[in-house]
C-alpha cells in the first residue's frame, strides 16, 4: 500500500511542461526548478523525490 508521501502527484494537460517544485509545494521545501522527464507516464524529481503521474495515455512530448 502506498503512503501519501509516495503517491504520485497527478498532472493534467494544463500542467505541462511539468516542473518541480510545483505551485502547491510550501515555500520552505523549494529547490531549483527542474523540468521533468516522463517515462511510461511517470517522473521523479531528482532533488526532492516527488513523483508525478500523467493521465492514462498522456503524452508529455507534444
Amino acid at each position: 500500500m502506498a503512503s501519501p508521501e509516495n503517491t504520485p502527484v497527478p498532472l493534467g494537460e494544463s500542467d505541462l511542461p511539468a516542473a518541480c517544485p510545483n505551485p502547491n509545494m510550501p515555500l520552505w521545501s523549494a529547490h531549483p526548478k527542474v523540468y521533468l522527464e516522463f517515462k511510461q507516464g511517470l517522473a521523479q524529481c531528482p532533488y526532492c523525490g516527488t513523483q508525478y503521474r500523467l493521465p492514462s495515455g498522456g503524452n508529455p512530448n507534444h
